[in-house]
């Protein structure tokens, strides 16, 4: 598997041998795929010919020295999701050296990657929204899907938790739903009456599919409870129906339900607290709040905030 044309020839035989065997290693015992071995010998082909560019020798690589060709490959233009991915195989190269006696320490331990910026989907507008959920409920799926939309949008809830979601625990007399989030953490999401409204006609038709034993909310036409990745189809298919331009997924609403409390509100700790975010930093990005919003919700709010305009003169 050795290449011919990667700028790497002129290493050492024992440092080409050592890649050789290692490729071999992830293909025969690891039993990686042919493009994730591909990657592999791409990124440390590319580390070697850089080390000979530099007549650095791969067996005397320190800390410092991967680090800087971290930061030449960033400046090459890699993202810090693609350097995160190269770092990971070199990392791995070098803890089997190390295991085969070839190293004595691993260089990149400890060495870090520039973080990789957050991708975040566009909320729906509030027309969109409604354009979304305005759907003709004639029929038991028509009615399972617009209460899990609904509760969605309603909610905030992550896809994770609408699936698992159990019918006892929706406080129908004080509109309160108890969600378990992340960190096996609780907590209460109030409910307004569209979604309260959903939910109270979808159960009206739910037992026509679900098991009798099974506690889930939403279920399958097979009577257990749906998966993530029926939920994820579905909200694709009503976005197709109800004709908007951009691709509807759980996560979307869940950003439009932030999004539009936040606009309405500007209280970030409220919204922090019923995204369920441990650190308001998440809920920051989450939303796309940049800092003029938030000063200005700190002018207006604030009463140490407001300049004097018209000050004594001394």
């Amino acid at each position: 598997m050795r290449a011919s044309n990667t700028g790497v020839s002129h290493h050492t035989p024992a440092v080409l041998d050592a890649l050789d065997r290692y490729i071999s290693y992830l293909e025969h015992q690891k039993r990686f795929s042919p493009h994730t071995l591909s990657s592999y010998r791409r990124d440390l082909d590319q580390l070697l010919g850089y080390l000979e560019q530099h007549n650095k020798p791969l067996l005397e690589l320190d800390a410092h020295q991967v680090r800087a060709y971290v930061a030449w490959r960033h400046r090459c233009g890699l993202g810090g999701r693609s350097l995160q991915r190269e770092l990971s195989s070199i990392r791995q190269f070098f803890a089997y050296l190390q295991r085969e006696g070839v190293l004595k320490h691993n260089p990149a331990v400890g060495v870090g990657a520039p973080k990789a910026r957050r991708k975040l989907p566009l909320p729906l507008d509030v027309d969109q929204m409604v354009q979304l959920l305005d759907l003709e409920t004639a029929g038991v799926v028509e009615l399972r899907d617009q209460a899990m939309m609904e509760l969605m949008y309603g909610a905030g809830l992550r896809l994770s938790e609408l699936v698992g979601l159990n019918c006892d625990r929706v406080d129908f007399q004080q509109s309160l739903l108890p969600v378990l989030g992340k960190g096996s953490k609780t907590r209460l999401v109030p409910l307004g009456r569209f979604a309260l409204n959903s939910l109270q006609q979808w159960l009206q038709v739910r037992a026509q599919w679900a098991h009798g034993d099974e506690p889930a909310l939403f279920v399958s036409r097979r009577g257990t409870r749906i998966s993530q990745r029926s939920v994820q189809q579905r909200m694709k298919t009503w976005g197709e129906r109800q004709g908007l331009d951009s691709r509807v997924h759980p996560h979307r609403l869940r950003h439009s339900f932030a999004s539009h409390l936040l606009e309405s509100s500007g209280d970030l700790r409220a919204v922090q607290e019923l995204l369920g975010h441990a650190d308001i930093s998440t809920t920051q990005i989450y939303t796309h709040v940049d800092f003029q919003h938030l000063a200005k919700i700190y002018d207006q709010a604030h009463p140490r905030a407001k300049t004097r305009r018209n000050k004594p003169q001394k």
